[in-house]
């Protein structure tokens, strides 16, 4: 979780492009876990990672219509390349057959890392906007961790149980099939 940018020099259309790149970075990544599990049912990982995809990418264009507001179309001078990891769940984090418990926990810890970032970040910010901006971004993501974790705490016991995935165990579901798994 980290940007290469001096953040007590950011101006506040930096910080709303700063921010913006941090949502898109985290859509991306959710969007590719998405891709990935594909979806079963509504209730699943994909499912998961999709609805986490469609929330980043909502609160991405929130920001991008503020700073658009703002300061029109002027240049960004942060790119993507300035920010890693930063909201985005770690590429390493799911894995094939995961609970839907398992993929809430990714995205609770991911938005855990965010609040964190901008709770760190407001040490080293002076301008009084960017600040505010902060302060702001800091406590939608404590309330997304809030919301996630009421998630988790109405799950289904169901909902902590791994699924397997049909291709690895194509002698288990031939056995299964025929009556041959007792």
């Amino acid at each position: 979780m980290s940007t290469r940018l001096d953040l007590s020099k950011l101006s506040l259309m930096d910080a709303l492009d700063l921010a913006t790149l941090i949502e898109v970075e985290a859509y991306k990544r959710y969007s590719q876990f998405a891709e990935r599990f594909g979806s079963r049912g509504a209730d699943d990982a994909g499912a998961v990672f999709e609805a986490m995809a469609v929330n980043e990418n909502k609160h991405g264009e929130q920001l991008a219509e503020r700073r658009i507001a703002l300061f029109g179309m002027e240049p960004p001078k942060v790119k993507l390349d300035d920010i890693f990891d930063v909201e985005a769940p770690y590429v390493g984090a799911p894995r094939t057959g995961m609970s839907p418990l398992k993929a809430y926990q990714v995205a609770l810890s991911s938005e855990e890392k965010a609040f964190a970032y901008y709770d760190q970040a407001l040490r080293h910010v002076s301008h009084p906007e960017v600040k505010a901006l902060f302060e702001e971004l800091r406590d939608e993501e404590a309330e997304h961790v809030r919301m996630i974790k009421e998630i988790i705490a109405k799950l289904p016991p169901s909902a902590a149980i791994d699924l397997e995935d049909e291709d690895d165990y194509p002698n288990k579901l031939y056995a299964h099939k025929y009556g041959m798994d007792s």
